[in-house]
This record gives structure tokens, sequence and C-alpha cells, in this order.
């Protein structure tokens, strides 16, 4: 019993510590993502729409986040996914909130309208362990209910296009998985050389993608 008062207290002093950095978060520029440049999916049958985001006073520029995206859309294609529209979306918030950290991220995110899938490119992370990038999906988001289907991008995050695609395939495939299989952009290292997606992965995408209202079937 002392235990659970014990925790309630600080979940408690949490919730009042963060209640202030709650007060003034807001989208203050949206910014549509050229997409007319990427080549569309050959016989591809879903379609993505895609939500960035990026804070005033971090170091992203909108041009890296862009290229960024883009480069990740490449990617997909060959499961075919094509992204045929794309937002970049500046987030005026308090400076605590531009980092990700589980309590503060949810804080950000019960007092912002983000359309999902949704990405966060975040001055850096205050997690433990630290990630470059980080996914959460329905799997893995029961305690953490606001940031579902997002990611999570800290400024130098190495390899960015492939880096955002690996977590896009979390996300969209709603599993954590990675392989060892040579070349797979799923291992857990990611790098300029592994880019390729099997069949196996390709296929659980696009349908949890589509079931989790991640991805639209235009074939149907």
């Amino acid at each position: 019993m002392k235990a659970a008062i014990r925790s309630l207290a600080v979940a408690l002093l949490a919730a009042t510590s963060l209640a202030p950095a709650a007060e003034g978060i807001r989208v203050i520029d949206v910014r549509a993502i050229d997409t007319r440049k990427l080549v569309p999916a050959a016989n591809g049958t879903h379609q993505l729409t895609l939500y960035a985001h990026t804070f005033g006073g971090t170091r992203w520029k909108p041009d890296e986040v862009i290229e960024a995206v883009v480069g990740a859309a490449r990617l997909l294609v060959q499961c075919g996914i094509t992204l045929t529209a794309a937002e970049l979306r500046t987030v005026e918030a308090p400076a605590a909130l531009r980092y990700f950290d589980t309590p503060r991220s949810r804080v950000l995110l019960r007092n912002l309208d983000a359309p999902r899938p949704a990405v966060f490119f975040v001055e850096d992370t205050k997690n433990d362990p630290a990630f470059d990038a980080e996914a959460v999906g329905r799997a893995n988001s029961a305690r953490r209910p606001e940031l579902v289907n997002t990611v999570w991008v800290a400024h130098g995050a190495r390899d960015l296009p492939f880096a955002l695609a690996h977590e896009l395939v979390h996300v969209l495939s709603d599993s954590g998985e990675h392989t060892d299989e040579p070349r797979n952009l799923m291992r857990s290292e990611t790098a300029p050389e592994n880019t390729q997606l099997n069949a196996a992965q390709c296929e659980r995408m696009r349908s949890r993608g589509e079931a989790n209202g991640l991805l639209q079937n235009h074939a149907r």
C-alpha cells in the first residue's frame, strides 16, 4: 500500500510540474510538401499521407526535414505504398516539450491536434535508453496512448531518410521486429546499404497500416 501511495504521489508531482508546459502549444505554420516528384509505386495499392512536425527554437531546418520525408517515401515505394500528400507543420511549444520524453511528449499531444501517422523532429531525446529515432505503434503504446502512431527523430540522427523509413515501417506494420537479413531496411542498425524489404514485411505493413487507418487502399 505504501508503494502504491508513493507511486501516486510521484505521478501527481510530475503532472503538477508539467502543467505550465501545456500552455502555448499551437501550430504556427503549415507547409505542403511537394510529392509530385516522387515516382508512384509500380502496381501500387496503398496511399500514405504523412504529417511532419518541427518546433520553433530547434536546430532542424525545413529543407532537411523535407529531404528526409521524401527520401523515406522512396524506400516505401517497393511495397506498393505511395506518399500522395505530406505536410510540414511548425509547432510553438515550451522548450521542455521540444525533446522526446514520454511524460512531456504525452502533455504535448494532449494539447496538440496531430493527425496520424505523425513524425516529430525533436531537438533531442531524454528517454532512457536514448535512441536517435523511436516509433510508437499500437503494440507499444498501452501505457502512453497519446503517442500512438507517432515517430520521434532527434536532431543529428544518422542516415536520416533510412532511419525515418525504418521507423515508419515499425508504425505502419505495428511491429517492433528487426531482422538479420542482409541489406534489409529493418536490420537493427540503419545504414544506406540497408534498403530492402521482403514480401512478408511489405504485406504486414500494407495490411496493418490499412486496418489501423494509416494507409488508404485505392485498389479496391
